[in-house]
């Protein structure tokens, strides 16, 4: 089963875990088949929200909503359980210094996936 581990960190914290650690991880997930995908993002400032409303577009400059811990990156796990994914979730570096939010991927109900 496929498990997305949010990484959320605050302002002061952005940059408190280096590249290096996070690459190190991905290599050791991707050595154990763990690893589907996963980047860190640039911080919130460069992002855009899109709503569209009655066919209306609309543009926000940043995230839509006001946070302390901003989503800094992503890393797509599969694993047996969600114990399995808990505890990959765990070695993930930033977790040191924010927090990891892990959800299970849920496939989508199309007339061809029945």
């Amino acid at each position: 089963m496929k498990y997305l581990c949010l990484v959320y960190l605050d302002a002061e914290h952005w940059n408190a875990c280096n590249d290096t650690a996070c690459a190190d991880y991905v290599q050791q997930l991707a050595a154990s088949q763990h690893f589907v995908g996963g980047e860190p993002l640039h911080p919130a400032h460069t992002a855009t929200t899109v709503r569209v409303r009655n066919g209306a577009v609309t543009l926000f400059d940043g995230p839509f909503a006001e946070t302390r811990e901003m989503l800094a990156g992503f890393y797509l796990l599969e694993a047996r359980d969600l114990n399995e994914a808990l505890q990959l979730a765990a070695g993930i570096p930033p977790a040191a210094y924010g927090s990891i939010e892990v959800r299970p991927v849920r496939e989508l109900q199309t007339a061809a996936s029945v």
